[in-house]
């Protein structure tokens, strides 16, 4: 499986030349590692790497304005590759795509963020701009 950890310089790029000044939802779908893959060796599960990020991101998170809308436990991959499957999916709302990118060029957010690296397989991070719900598929 190819592996999506961090944002390559091109996608980061073009996040960054899109508005700043509006809110933004972030879809999160990560594949964790069974053992993390941490480059001090210290032995975690992929899991547990992953709610050290959580607790050391957590004031960083919080402080730009980010909350968290929507989450839950993916259960099936009804369609798409049977192979690609999530353990942990969420939404994460910002006031601004600029609070977004103010969290994750933070030098304290910078410091923890091994964490995620050596808890994550691969992932999928989808900017979204929100809609009026109950308008429709469309």
């Amino acid at each position: 499986m190819t592996q999506f950890i961090d944002p390559d310089r091109e996608a980061f790029t073009a996040f960054k030349n899109l508005p700043r000044d509006v809110p933004v939802e972030m879809l999160n779908l990560l594949r964790l590692n069974e053992s993390a893959a941490y480059e001090d060796g210290r032995v975690a599960t992929g899991a547990e790497a992953y709610k050290a990020y959580g607790k050391a991101s957590e004031l960083i998170f919080k402080r730009v304005g980010g909350s968290i809308i929507w989450s839950g436990n993916p259960k099936l991959m009804l369609i798409g590759p049977a192979d690609e499957f999530w353990d942990v999916a969420f939404i994460a709302r910002y006031p601004t795509a600029g609070a977004f990118l103010e969290m994750v060029t933070d030098p304290d957010y910078q410091a923890i963020v091994y964490h995620r690296q050596a808890a994550v397989r691969t992932s999928r991070l989808i900017r979204m701009e929100a809609k009026d719900a109950g308008q429709g598929f469309g």
